[in-house]
């Protein structure tokens, strides 16, 4: 049996579509399909259920991916015995996943600085107003507002950030003051589509006020900020998207503080990886260096 084809196999029984398994092989997604038709071929039944979401595993294929997998192993502790101990530096891909404003604002900066770095080192930022899954193989590290589901991950409390109620100074200069909770009614919020949220960690404002009427809302926290720049009216932003912002003004500072979590996850199996662990204590100097711009105390 070709061990090409079990390693495709393989590939797209984690990643669960051809393009993904073809973009992790670095081929086309068409030898993806010449590779699995050949070992179906080899094993007289079908390994997949072809879905309109992608390649579902049929029994016979449960049945093979746990062998598969032992010669995977097998084959990785022979090759790191022979292999020569040579260090070429940081090479290959890294994918991250994370949230479009935190990825944007924060992460975006400094892994251009580490990419010069490392100039052998490919990285990915899916920075993306969803949600990122490690389970579908999307990414390599992901950050998220919530803690991973329980499985083969490494998972780590990466850091806590703060948002605060914000509008334009000329907003509020053409709306009135907003003093206290009770100066909030009558005003125009900004805030995401309810039905379109990907994570329960984004309603703010059921903790705070609820909005007699919405000017904007939008899946996108970068298009918030713009709309409450804009002055179309108050928004609940991340501190290190708007703090450091001299067109806004924070309000209700005592009443209106709000704490999120981001988490940061990756496959248990490519922990021992030396990109994947340089990147991984890479991002988390990253956060720890930058907690005055997550809670917003950061200067202009």
């Amino acid at each position: 049996m070709d061990w090409d084809n079990l390693r495709f196999f393989l590939e797209l029984s984690r990643s669960g579509t051809l393009v993904a398994a073809a973009r992790r092989l670095g081929v086309d997604h068409t030898t993806v399909a010449r590779r699995i038709q050949a070992l179906e071929k080899e094993t007289g039944t079908p390994l997949f259920a072809r879905e309109a979401g992608g390649h579902r595993l049929t029994e016979a294929g449960r049945r093979l991916q746990p062998q598969v997998e032992a010669m995977e192993r097998a084959f990785r502790t022979v090759e790191k015995s022979t292999a020569p101990p040579v260090d070429e530096g940081l090479a290959g891909l890294v994918r991250i996943g994370a949230t479009e404003g935190f990825g944007t604002v924060v992460l975006a900066p400094a892994l251009a600085g580490f990419a010069r770095l490392h100039p052998r080192l490919v990285i990915d930022l899916l920075a993306m107003p969803r949600l990122v899954h490690l389970s579908r193989r999307e990414a390599d590290i992901v950050i998220s507002l919530e803690r991973p589901a329980r499985g083969p991950v490494i998972a780590t409390r990466l850091t806590d950030y703060e948002l605060h109620l914000y509008a334009s100074k000329t907003y509020l200069r053409t709306h009135g003051p907003i003093r206290r909770r009770e100066d909030l009614k009558g005003h125009s919020f900004i805030s995401y589509v309810d039905d379109l949220l990907f994570s329960k960690e984004l309603q703010y404002l059921d903790e705070l006020y609820r909005p007699d009427a919405f000017a904007l809302r939008s899946t996108s926290v970068l298009a918030q900020h713009q709309a409450a720049r804009a002055g179309a009216g108050v928004a609940v932003l991340p501190a290190f998207l708007a703090a450091r912002d001299a067109t806004l003004q924070r309000l209700l500072p005592q009443e209106a503080c709000f704490t999120r979590t981001f988490w940061m996850s990756m496959p248990a199996e490519a922990r021992q990886l030396s990109r994947m662990q340089a990147v991984w204590e890479f991002l988390r100097r990253v956060v720890q260096e930058r907690q005055a711009l997550l809670t917003g105390r950061a200067g202009g």
